[in-house]
């Protein structure tokens, strides 16, 4: 009965995972399939719209004072989480070799050893313990990025330097400032338009993705892109399934981030839109989604250029969390 049982609770694992595994690649249809795709430099590790703070070019970095060595902050949870972890995986394996002690010695528990059961239980248990501290890493190393983790100790160094030699490092607008370095390489640049470009490129996208054209879509993406649009393209064409996107509307369009690097431009933007999105057969039977449902959605298109008045390209889309 234990091995039926055993059994039983592997299958409907695997159906589990196999099911949000199903969910999650066809919950939307639409131009990247809901998920997120392509490169934003080096931000692509990023949560799009964090506020960075901005380095300064000759700034040394300055060393601890004496007497006051930095303390390393502790990552959050992770002392529990181990504690935890420890306990929860010591009175398995106690029980388990209790068990084992216990059938080999004849003490009337049906005969012992580690089990396919308990294998599987330890294993679920460990997948657990492994998200929970893999979350707690990341939401970590995002807030480092944005709070500039580990300078505590130069503060009070700074405090002691004269004031014409102290460089100040405040944590600036990331989209003023990243506006003003790409004026400087394209003094036309307005920001109005440039909305309307992203709105106009929006609407050829998701037109080229319906009808399943990539030489429509290869001017307006960069090479990553039109790599990841002809996969997805070449599988629909392959299945003999449409996505239909019908009445489209844009609500609007914000600028999220505007940074430069290894010479080129990138801007992120906000898009928050809705359509009917549902995928057909050859046939016009739908197969998913709804013809009558608006689907509505944020989503971050990052776009990119080489630096100065040059077109744009589609470099990323990034789901928006929360």
């Amino acid at each position: 009965m234990k091995r039926n049982f055993a059994k039983a609770f592997a299958l409907l694992a695997a159906v589990f995972m196999l099911s949000a595994t199903v969910l999650e690649t066809s919950a939307h249809a639409r131009a990247a399939g809901g998920r997120s795709i392509g490169s934003r430099g080096s931000r692509s590790y990023s949560t799009p719209g964090t506020t960075y703070r901005q380095s300064t070019p000759y700034q040394q970095s300055a060393p601890s004072p004496i007497g006051q060595p930095q303390m390393q902050q502790p990552s959050p949870g992770g002392g529990f989480l181990r504690s935890m972890a420890g306990g929860i995986a010591g009175g398995l394996l106690g029980g388990m070799l209790f068990r084992g002690l216990a059938g080999a010695g004849g003490m009337g528990y049906g005969g012992g050893g580690i089990g396919l059961f308990d294998i599987l239980l330890l294993a679920g248990i460990g997948y657990l313990i492994y998200r929970m501290v893999r979350g707690r890493r990341a939401q970590t190393q995002l807030r480092s990025v944005a709070t500039g983790y580990g300078s505590q100790g130069n503060d009070t160094y700074q405090q002691s330097i004269p004031a014409s030699y102290r460089v100040d490092e405040p944590v600036r607008d990331d989209v003023h400032t990243g506006l003003s370095h790409l004026r400087q390489m394209d003094p036309g640049f307005d920001e109005a338009r440039f909305k309307d470009l992203v709105m106009d490129n929006f609407f050829k996208i998701q037109g080229g993705w319906m009808n399943r054209d990539l030489q429509a879509l290869s001017p307006l993406l960069t090479p990553e892109m039109q790599g990841v649009f002809r996969e997805d393209i070449e599988r629909l064409l392959r299945e003999g399934r449409v996505n239909r996107l019908e009445n489209i509307a844009v609500r609007s369009v914000e600028l999220a981030e505007v940074w430069q690097e290894a010479g080129q431009d990138y801007v992120t933007t906000l898009i928050y839109a809705n359509l009917l999105d549902y995928t057909t057969d050859e046939r016009g039977t739908v197969l998913e989604g709804s013809k009558s449902d608006p689907v509505k959605f944020e989503e971050y298109w990052t776009f990119t250029r080489p630096v100065g008045n040059n077109a744009w390209r589609l470099a990323a889309i990034s789901q928006k969390q929360g």
